[in-house]
């Protein structure tokens, strides 16, 4: 039975904001001023970077997590503890090992004092539905992985609840495994089978916010926001191949990928406010020499590029921004770009690549530039990491800055700026002279 019949909505989300205190520092903000509704009747994509809050505003919208400011109206009426008829699926599976799939579906009815005897009637239907009948008796360590999130998926189905909350549901399972979990779910949706009213799925992947969803929102970073909002248009069943899609995905691509033009240069305190994404040095030069040679020669199509590499969103965008924060490479409208100095560096032997990758960071990367301007001006050329990681922390989470860090050390350490001592925590010179 198609229980999407009605138009109102479900959830409203009002001026969200979350934030987290930080002793002596400004507090860390995760999600500021979100405003998002989820109507009966309709699959809705989270789309966004790892950090930028999508799973936070997950949490908040299941009334598992108080916003530190705004208002959440569940079905009309303000949430303030977990919300009755919103159930999740995680990416993890979150299955009991000790539990067999009859009764790991069967524990939430369990817990809300369901009779056995509607309980079994219930975890049956739904594992026939999802795929697994027969299965039963097993065990999860007895599952493949799409197996076993077809019994998150049962579990989650099997309370009938009006919203389905899905945290990238599809992210730890392999490609094919993936596509035909995605393809199964899109037919029940289609089909009105699925005993609930709304989807509400977190994703990085864009191509599966296009062929699942009716809506996407697409979310910034530091701190989340929804910064754009789309409409998907067409019906199902869609086809990836179709002009119109592949065009959608390009232009949520190029979305993702447009900057607001800076008014004027950035502080020395805004420059260090940006985290660096960790990214190998490696992989940028791997993905120099792809883009450098044919078919791509110097400009190529993210989609493309992400779907013959495949990448993810998450591992793409961060290579490609690496790139641009160097010099190497232009992100535009969708497309990544080859600069000059990006050719240069490809057709460079090992010596001077990195002399070039050197110039790069003194030239665009202020952390690292401040670290070696710190060396040469002390007479020992030393100083301790914990110097540089306070300084980062006035602006960014511990965890940013410990990552931001890490990666400055593998830049400038290949770039034989400077070098470091992992046990003493401590930047020097002496290896260099």
């Amino acid at each position: 039975m198609d229980v999407r019949v009605e138009t109102t909505n479900l959830v409203e989300v009002r001026g969200c904001r979350q934030a987290y205190y930080k002793e002596s520092n400004a507090d860390l903000v995760v999600l500021d001023d979100v405003n998002v509704s989820i109507r009966s009747g309709e699959m809705v994509a989270l789309l966004g970077r790892s950090g930028s809050g999508k799973s936070t505003l997950l949490r908040i919208v299941a009334g598992l997590l108080l916003p530190t400011a705004g208002t959440v109206l569940w079905q009309g009426k303000k949430l303030t503890g977990p919300a009755d008829g919103v159930a999740m699926v995680f990416q993890s599976f979150a299955l009991f090992p000790w539990l067999t799939v009859q009764e790991n579906v069967e524990i939430g009815l369990e817990a809300q004092g369901v009779p056995r005897a509607e309980r079994e009637r219930r975890a049956e239907e739904a594992i026939d539905l999802i795929g697994l009948g027969g299965y039963e008796s097993a065990y999860p360590k007895e599952l493949s992985g799409g197996m076993r999130q077809r019994v998150g998926l049962a579990r989650a189905l099997v309370v009938h609840p009006d919203l389905l909350l899905m945290d990238e549901p599809f992210s730890a399972l392999d490609v094919l495994t993936a596509e035909t979990l995605r393809t199964d779910l899109i037919d029940l949706w289609s089909e009105g089978k699925l005993p609930l009213k709304s989807v509400l799925m977190v994703t990085h992947n864009i191509e599966e916010a296009v062929l699942m969803c009716d809506r996407i929102l697409v979310f910034s970073s530091n701190p989340g926001r929804v910064a754009s909002e789309l409409t998907v248009p067409f019906p199902h069943p869609r086809n990836r191949l179709d002009p119109a899609f592949r065009q959608m995905v390009d232009d949520i691509y190029a979305l993702m990928t447009r900057r607001p033009a800076p008014t004027h240069a950035p502080s020395k305190e805004a420059a260090l406010a940006t985290p660096i994404h960790p990214v190998s040095t490696n992989l940028m030069a791997g993905l120099l020499e792809t883009l450098a040679a044919p078919p791509y020669n110097g400009r190529a199509d993210l989609p493309a590029v992400a779907g013959a590499l495949q990448l993810e969103l998450d591992d793409l965008f961060p290579l490609g921004e690496a790139l641009q924060m160097l010099g190497f490479a232009v992100l535009e409208e969708g497309d990544i770009r080859l600069t000059d100095a990006g050719l240069a560096f490809v057709g460079a032997d090992t010596d001077d690549r990195k002399t070039q990758f050197a110039a790069a960071l003194r030239a665009h990367v202020p952390l690292v530039a401040m670290i070696r301007q710190v060396l040469d001006d002390r007479g020992n050329h030393r100083a301790s990491a914990v110097r540089f990681r306070d300084e980062l922390e006035d602006h960014m989470s511990a965890d940013y800055a410990d990552e931001t860090l890490r990666t400055a050390i593998a830049w400038g350490r290949y770039a034989e700026l400077y070098s470091y001592d992992e046990e003493a925590e401590q930047f020097s010179l002496e290896e260099l002279e």
